[in-house]
């Protein structure tokens, strides 16, 4: 078997575990900012920890379970989630953006509390967190499939040599 064929027996089998990890990460990095460093979360990050946390908490029962039924309700939660961030990455990178919609109550939506390596900052690490999950979402069932697919034209292959 190949380095990619495993690969994609790998994602197929545990796409709903590597997701939860990533929303679980992503609701800890949340917490931490806020309750250790004590950040204060503006708008745009209430809103993404709206999108994020429940993907931590039902994503953690479909991997225990092996519940694959869960993708379709759980892909908009990370695609919506994914478009806030997307958005407050866009307002804190272009300065137009800031003024289209600005966060009037508590901290602007623009400030970077984080700025690693000059360019990551929380809303980009949200946005990577769930484009992680939309990805997963996407191309695990689609190697689950195909792992099925390549065992029973393998096991067709051998029962023709038998």
């Amino acid at each position: 078997m190949s380095g990619g064929a495993r690969f994609r027996r790998l994602l197929g089998s545990s796409y709903l575990y590597a997701a939860w990890v990533v929303a679980l990460v992503a609701t800890g990095g949340s917490l931490y900012f806020s309750e250790v460093m004590h950040y204060i979360p503006c708008n745009l990050c209430w809103f993404q920890r709206i999108f994020m946390y429940p993907l931590a908490i039902v994503l953690s029962i479909a991997a225990y379970r092996g519940d694959r039924r869960i993708v379709p309700y759980t892909l908009p939660l990370a695609v919506i989630g994914g478009f806030i961030s997307l958005w407050h990455v866009l307002e804190q990178k272009l300065p137009g953006f800031a003024d289209i919609a600005p966060c009037r109550i508590g901290v602007p939506c623009n400030v970077d509390y984080i700025d690693w390596l000059g360019f990551i900052t929380i809303p980009i690490l949200a946005l990577t967190a769930f484009a992680l999950i939309v990805l997963l979402f996407v191309f695990g069932p689609l190697a689950a499939r195909g792992t099925v697919d390549a065992d029973a034209e393998e096991a067709g292959e051998l029962a023709d040599e038998a």
